[in-house]
Parts: C-alpha cells; sequence; structure tokens
C-alpha cells in the first residue's frame, strides 16, 4: 500500500500537484485549494494538532500517514506536511490510504 502511495505523491509533486510545508499549506486549506492534506507520522503533536484542527474547519481531508523518510523518498525533499491540489490525485491517494 505504501509504494503506490508514495508512486502517486511523486507523480503529483512532477505534476505540480503538491504543496510543501506547513505555512504553504495552511495558506491552501484557508484559500481551499487543498484537496487532501498529509502530515507525517513523526511531526510534532503541535503540528499534527494545528493542521488537523484547519482541516476540520475548513472540511479538507486530512490523514496522518507516512514517515518523514518515507515523504523523502516519494518527493526529494524533507517535509512533515504536505498538501495535494488535485482531486485526482487526492482521491487516489485517500483510497490507497484507506485500503
Amino acid at each position: 500500500m505504501n509504494k503506490q502511495v508514495l508512486n502517486m505523491l511523486g507523480l503529483a509533486m512532477r505534476a505540480g500537484k503538491l504543496i510543501t510545508g506547513e505555512e504553504l499549506t495552511i495558506q491552501a486549506i484557508r484559500k481551499s485549494k487543498a484537496k487532501l492534506v498529509i502530515v507525517s507520522t513523526d511531526a510534532s503533536e503541535n503540528t499534527q494538532k494545528k493542521l488537523t484542527d484547519k482541516s476540520q474547519y475548513y472540511k479538507t481531508p486530512c490523514v496522518i500517514a507516512l514517515s518523514e523518510d518515507e515523504v523523502i523518498a516519494a518527493i526529494g525533499k524533507p517535509r512533515k506536511v504536505l498538501a495535494v491540489v488535485d482531486n485526482g490525485f487526492a482521491k487516489k491517494i485517500m483510497t490507497l490510504i484507506k485500503g
């Protein structure tokens, strides 16, 4: 499952449909551009809470999944927070994460 999720994240990154980093992700949530927010499992509790709360308020799906190492392997950058800004990628990644 994880390998497919990582492949989709890599594709989304190359297609320019991924926003990385906490501040940019929060901006994307506020502007309703984010279709799916992914917070890494090793992000701080404060970061996890901030992003899940913000996502719930703006009704954006948010999952806490993948380690930072897995994210680095997928997109080539050390990030703990990602936002998918494309409906197709977001739906596919959600179905892969949920199994």
